[in-house]
């Protein structure tokens, strides 16, 4: 697997770092495009600017870095996150197929959108691969499962332990005194 995931991710990163690098260095090209994205957003989230080419520009950041982090295999997780982020209002922005007219253009559209939702689905797979290493969560609930058996064990040893000491106040008891 670990060849795999050496081919593959930079596969995966490769049209981010291309894209992203275009969107850094050339808003202008996509920002009318992003208008209808950004504008609801920056309502909402105060995070994002207001300004199309600015909101490009940065989402073009985040895109390279993240795609040059994923292609060489730094922090694949949360890069592929990052991306993963970036990657729905790209899709939402660029690829408004139900807006179309031309029949034609709508199905070329379309295909984009779809193809966007399925390299998205590929970033949410690397995201979550752990490389073979246990993940968080498995690691929580083996260790509460372990703390789960080390107090039936405890609980049991107290039984025991308790039983002993009634058993052994009865025959002192039943003793007679020196």
């Amino acid at each position: 697997m670990p060849v795999l995931r050496a081919f593959a991710r930079p596969l995966l990163a490769s049209i981010f770092a291309v894209q992203g690098g275009s969107s850094l260095l050339h808003p202008e090209r996509v920002a009318a495009r992003a208008e209808p994205v950004v504008r609801p957003v920056a309502e909402h989230v105060p995070a994002v600017p207001a300004d199309p080419e600015q909101a490009v520009r940065i989402n073009g950041a985040v895109q390279l870095a993240g795609a040059t982090l994923l292609a060489v295999g730094r922090m694949p997780r949360l890069s592929a996150l990052a991306i993963a982020a970036t990657l729905v209002p790209t899709t939402l922005a660029g690829h408004r197929f139900w807006e179309e007219d031309d029949p034609q253009e709508r199905a070329q559209q379309r295909i984009h959108f779809l193809k966007n939702l399925a390299i998205l689905g590929g970033l949410l797979l690397a995201a979550a691969d752990t490389a073979g290493a246990p993940s968080l969560a498995w690691r929580g609930g083996h260790a509460a499962a372990g703390a789960r058996r080390d107090v039936a064990r405890t609980r049991r040893t107290a039984r025991v332990a308790a039983r002993a000491g009634v058993r052994a106040g009865r025959l002192s008891a039943r003793r007679p005194a020196h």
